[in-house]
């Protein structure tokens, strides 16, 4: 079994958790339009969508183990395997996976970026109808364009609009997703660590485990975007 023999069906695989994460955010913005509908999180609609995104991020999880084993099982593999090897490599990567999934907790899941953001976004969400029932009230019209248009929408890599804005837990600044992982990226194949690229932030280190999706935020953009038909300005 050579790692060309197995390219296709992992790429289907990663294709299939990119899926299931726009699966987890569409949970995530059902959940929200729950919460400010009903000004609360304590109902059942609420939790069904924690269930199901903590199903999800098993799935990821259990993608991202059998992925990593069938690339460790099949780079281990020697060219010159005898008749019978493809049976014994298949076993081993049953074995490895199931091994790797067994160490897998309910803690763990708990931490995935994505249900992290998702029990981030409620109880800011919560936090905001709290406001609102009080008599701080916001109309989602023009002033609420004009207040959306105030909130620095843009990545501080690109200068452009985010598209899927991820918060560093360290140091709380913003960035779009796909810039931010090429930045880690590109300072890593330079055996460097990642610096937060806000000017004046002193965060050394920025990893893919400090970032968390903003989607609050993400609905903010998206909002400003059907209220204006294009994107959102830039604040001066």
């Amino acid at each position: 079994m050579s790692q060309s023999a197995v390219t296709k069906p992992l790429s289907d695989l990663i294709a299939c958790q990119k899926d299931i994460g726009t699966g987890m955010d569409i949970l995530t913005d059902v959940a929200i339009d729950l919460v400010e509908a009903q000004g609360t999180e304590d109902n059942a609609g609420v939790s069904q969508m924690e269930a199901m995104i903590l199903e999800c991020a098993k799935m990821d999880r259990e993608i991202s183990c059998l992925v990593e084993v069938v690339n460790q099982v099949t780079a281990e593999q020697v060219s010159d395997q005898p008749p019978g090897a493809m049976i014994n490599l298949s076993a081993r990567v049953k074995e490895q996976f199931k091994e790797k999934m067994a160490q897998v907790s309910d803690a763990e899941l708990q931490q995935h970026q994505k249900v992290v953001a998702f029990k981030d976004s409620i109880k800011n969400s919560t936090n905001q109808a709290n406001r609102e029932s009080a008599g701080n009230f916001v109309e989602f019209d023009e002033d609420l364009a004009v207040s959306q248009a105030q909130v620095n929408f843009s990545c501080s890599i690109t200068q452009m609009d985010m598209v899927n804005p991820m918060k560093n837990k360290k140091c709380n600044h913003l960035y779009d997703e796909a810039a931010i992982l090429n930045l880690i990226k590109r300072s890593h194949s330079q055996k460097k660590k990642c610096r937060c690229p806000v000017v004046g932030c002193d965060n050394p280190n920025v990893t893919q485990s400090d970032l968390v999706p903003d989607q609050i935020l993400r609905r903010q953009i998206q909002n400003q975007k059907r209220l204006t038909g294009h994107s959102a300005p830039h604040p001066i």
